[in-house]
């Protein structure tokens, strides 16, 4: 189908969603050097500067392009767990600018993706409201991005939308194709990393540090320090090794481990490049999604036959955990 990609970033969404097989029409933000990286990346793409917080502006320019989807990770520092918490700040705001432009548009479909946080918040709730106002029969999913085809236990909320349809369309598709076992960092990389241990820069010192390749990576952040002098070992590091056989992971890695190709170039400063890899999409993940999508649209609705996803098509289903193969117990009954 033919997509929009709003606060488009550098491209994760872009690329997963085409590598599925959608058309990426345009894509827009307003963050100088990721929108640098999107035009070095995907030259074909128009890529548009937008402040997306000017609503109708921006939804002129976005109906120009008559998309069947709006594709959009509004920025989520106010949601998440290594930001602000602050569900009444101007990032939860774009939340509702994203709403506000889709209800203008209408497009047919539309995927938000924010982390997992945003189930918790007001602002969800309110433009859960707005898309069923508007006609949308949702479905909302937390996704482990390590069953979805990256080397990384990172958690990320998505709400889906089609016109007119039933709430939880599209969670048959989803929960059929999870993998069976989440993906290591070994699974991914094979032998192209010279090193068994690596270390992530934890938020405090009461948390882990270091992580071995026969598990999927912590979630990969914004930031990428080096081991600080004198790193006193954590009681849940891996036993038995010495800070002397872990490294950082690259900027480079940090990317693939997002699921960016090797060949996919970063410009700019270094601490722009780590930013803009932290807050990206995971590749794999926006291709898992669109994926889904698109099979919901060759096949229609695929029954959930998990007994713990039982639910009237009348009712959203509002996540407590992500979803899961088994997806046994694992989730809310709920309505909203």
């Amino acid at each position: 189908m033919k997509v929009v990609d709003l606060f488009a970033g550098c491209g994760g969404m872009s690329l997963g969603l085409e590598q599925a097989g959608h058309s990426i029409l345009a894509a827009y933000d307003n963050w100088d050097p990721a929108l640098a990286v999107y035009r070095e990346n995907f030259p074909h793409h128009e890529v548009i500067k937008q402040d997306l917080s000017d609503t109708a502006t921006s939804s002129k320019s976005v109906r120009r392009w008559k998309p069947e989807v709006i594709a959009g990770g509004p920025p989520c520092q106010d949601f998440s767990s290594a930001g602000t918490r602050n569900h009444f700040g101007t990032r939860a705001d774009l939340t509702y600018c994203y709403a506000d432009i889709v209800c203008l548009v209408k497009p047919e479909f539309f995927i938000m993706e924010n982390v997992e946080r945003i189930r918790k918040s007001h602002v969800l709730l309110e433009v859960v409201e707005q898309f069923k106002e508007s006609g949308y029969g949702l479905t909302a999913v937390v996704l482990d991005a390590s069953y979805c085809g990256a080397p990384q236990a990172r958690l990320r909320f998505f709400l889906i939308g089609h016109k007119k349809d039933t709430h939880n369309f599209l969670l048959g598709h989803l929960w059929r194709n999870l993998s069976p076992r989440p993906m290591t960092m070994r699974n991914y990389f094979g032998k192209k990393l010279d090193t068994e241990y690596y270390y992530r820069h934890p938020r405090n010192y009461n948390r882990r540090g270091i992580y071995g390749l026969d598990e999927p990576s912590a979630t990969i952040r914004g930031v990428n320090r080096p081991i600080p002098p004198g790193y006193q070992m954590n009681a849940n590091d891996p036993e038995g090794i010495s800070i002397e056989e872990v490294r950082p992971l690259t900027t480079s890695e940090r990317a693939q481990v997002q699921t960016f190709p090797a060949s996919f170039r970063f410009l700019g400063p270094r601490t722009a490049q780590e930013q803009m890899i932290g807050n990206a999409v995971p590749v794999a993940l926006g291709a898992f999604v669109g994926r889904a999508l698109a099979e919901y649209v060759d096949e229609g609705k695929v029954p959930i036959v998990s007994e713990s996803l039982l639910f009237s098509d009348d009712d959203l289903l509002i996540p407590e955990r992500p979803l899961r193969p088994d997806a046994k117990k694992s989730q809310s009954r709920k309505s909203r």
